[in-house]
């Protein structure tokens, strides 16, 4: 492997230990010669997660200005252009090495983008779009490496699970969110609740719920959100 290559892995197994600590220790379960790989995807989603979240300081415009930047490198890396960045050569040798949709990729970006426009979402089949790119295609990107004796029945349960975890994040950050002017909880599973964006930003100030606030969060009772078993079940029936 070359040094930069070399430094480039090294780069995203820093962000995934600094970073990603739970999702990082859960690595040592895997082959020493996969752990590489899982950490550039990792690199690749936290880095652009950086771009949008973590220079909060800058105006929206600029930064999207820097992810656009950053994904045209990365799609430059993709045809073969030499790449001048310091993860980006791990993340296209891991594509190239497991064979990874670049839609996948692609996807995932334009999720990222939208966090830079988009602050809500009217009901949960609009969420699902920003997830799809966000969630679902995480478990793709993974599938290949982690490994299936059958990849085609794995491939939906794999997206499901990246759903679930990306719903279990947006009912803990909350707050967090919040504080960056987005609110992922759909609207219209909001208003069932009888909440308002008003409500949770009152919760947030004041530290304390009241019972309609705490019942909204009870992301199984949403009644447009069908359960991921039902999806899966639509999904391979269709």
């Amino acid at each position: 492997m070359d040094t930069d290559l070399a430094a480039a892995y090294d780069r995203c197994r820093a962000l995934h230990k600094r970073h990603g600590r739970t999702y990082y220790l859960a690595t040592r379960l895997l082959p020493g010669w996969k752990r590489r790989h899982v950490h550039a995807l990792y690199g690749f989603s936290r880095y652009a997660d950086e771009i949008v979240d973590r220079t909060d300081a800058l105006p929206p415009a600029e930064r999207a200005a820097r992810l656009t930047e950053w994904s045209d490198r990365f799609v430059a890396g993709l045809r073969g252009e030499p790449v001048d960045d310091p993860l980006l050569p791990a993340v296209l040798h891991t594509i190239a090495v497991f064979d990874l949709d670049v839609a996948d990729f692609v996807a995932f970006l334009r999720s990222m983008a939208m966090d830079l426009t988009v602050t809500s979402y009217p009901t949960y089949d609009d969420l699902l779009g920003y997830m799809e790119g966000s969630a679902a295609v995480i478990g793709t990107m993974m599938l290949p490496i982690l490994g299936s004796h059958d990849p085609a029945a794995a491939r939906e349960p794999a997206r499901q699970l990246g759903l679930a975890f990306q719903l279990t994040n947006f009912l803990r950050d909350v707050a967090e969110d919040l504080d960056r002017g987005r609110v992922y909880l759909p609207q219209e599973d909001l208003r069932a609740f009888g909440v308002g964006v008003a409500d949770l930003h009152r919760a947030r100030r004041t530290g304390h719920s009241d019972a309609p606030v705490k019942e909204s969060r009870e992301w199984r009772s949403f009644p447009s959100m069908p359960s991921a078993s039902t999806r899966i079940r639509t999904s391979s029936s269709a």
